[in-house]
């Protein structure tokens, strides 16, 4: 154990966060997964189980890796990924693969999918970072620093649109909270709002226009929408049976594996796996599961205020800030504080391309822990030896 230990770097309790999450998944996706098993499977419960198992370890083996990884090399190879992000998302809106009227993912062998909309998004968060390190000099000037900030947002975010609203206007705000961060004048991040705000309502005005059975993902969020600022008056069955499962879990819940709505909700291990576990673990393990995102946030923010350089500082932010935001606005929906917004819960929530990418994001957090980490090592064994002299 002690040498296991020894291998592991960076913040110990961000460790300990990650461990309890990915406890937390496999119990809860496991429990939610047995309708899924018996329409697909024959009933093996055990598919789903060992599946998720085999994506979590992977998921955990990819975070070690990452942190292995100096954080500034990540400077450059997300700089080259985004020539690599930017295509796949324009192939994946042409070639991919048609679930409930969007194209969302590319197929790939052995019946897997790849979400490259989660590559995207890492992807423009570290280049935000990294250019706002780099033109620090020069950040209040629009045309060096800002229109080489502003044009990859857009073209990001305006590619994940068509088909995944929600997950375009997460990353367009996380966007923005960083570039803020980064100390851009308040009148260009203005600027930049209302010209996303005016490439949203072209694209919902030319979708408009569509004859009705064309009109795709359009007829969904207009939807979504209205049922939620209607309230009682036209329920959406999701949020229904989210709602049942929340309330009949109490305080302490129903205990693992008792849950009753997982066979009613839809997605019950993605999209509404809050709503599953607060059902089976109540009030109680809804508000741990709140608590360690919180913490996971805290030690970021602590990483952040020690980073070794602006890069550092703005990519652990970066990053941190979009899984913690991720995970409420997922928590939100499923306690009807938040339209549907179809956004998984961080390393909770049942996919391949999520858990992975997030587990790289977590990896990334700690890579720039550990550089903090051997810096004050060795600033100790300066002043060690400053002392024996």
């Amino acid at each position: 154990m002690n040498s296991i230990l020894s291998r592991i770097k960076g913040d110990k309790v961000i460790w300990a966060v990650v461990f309890l999450l990915s406890l937390l998944s496999f119990l809860a996706v496991y429990s939610s997964t047995g309708t899924l098993a018996y329409r697909y499977h024959g009933g093996n419960t055990e598919y789903y189980m060992f599946k998720h198992a085999i994506i979590l370890i992977l998921g955990l083996l990819l975070m070690y890796f990452a942190h292995l990884v100096k954080y500034t090399y990540y400077s450059r190879i997300f700089q080259i990924a985004l020539y690599i992000a930017v295509p796949l998302l324009l192939i994946t809106l042409i070639f991919g693969l048609n679930l409930n009227e969007a194209k969302r993912v590319l197929p790939l062998p052995f019946n897997l999918t790849f979400q490259t909309s989660d590559l995207a998004k890492i992807t423009l968060i570290i280049y935000l970072a990294r250019v706002l390190s780099k033109k620090q000099d020069e950040i209040n000037d629009f045309k060096s620093a800002f229109l080489s900030l502003m044009l990859p947002v857009l073209i990001v975010t305006g590619l994940i649109l068509p088909a995944n609203f929600s997950t375009a206007a997460l990353l367009f705000s996380i966007s923005l909270v960083l570039i803020f961060i980064g100390r851009v004048r308040i009148k260009y991040i203005m600027g930049m709002v209302g010209i996303g705000v005016l490439v949203l309502v072209l694209a919902v005005g030319v979708l408009a226009l569509m004859p009705s059975e064309k009109q795709g993902r359009l007829s969904t969020w207009k939807a979504r929408v209205e049922r939620f600022v209607n309230g009682n008056e036209e329920p959406d069955y999701q949020t229904q049976q989210a709602k049942i499962a929340i309330a009949t879990g109490g305080i302490l819940g129903k205990m693992p594996g008792n849950s009753t709505q997982r066979n009613f909700l839809p997605h019950p291990y993605s999209d509404f796996i809050f709503a599953i576990i607060v059902e089976e673990y109540g009030v109680v393990g809804g508000a741990f599961l709140v608590l360690l995102y919180l913490i996971l946030f805290f030690r970021a923010v602590r990483i952040v205020t020690q980073a070794p350089g602006t890069f550092g500082a703005l990519l652990t932010f970066g990053v941190a800030f979009s899984l913690v935001f991720q995970a409420m606005i997922n928590m939100g929906v499923a306690v009807n504080l938040l339209p549907v917004t179809g956004q998984p819960l961080p390393l909770v929530s049942m996919g391949g391309t999520s858990i992975w990418f997030t587990s790289l994001s977590i990896g990334i957090i700690l890579s720039v822990s550990k550089e903090i980490d051997k810096q004050k090592q060795e600033q100790v064994e300066q002043a060690i030896d400053i002392a024996n002299a």
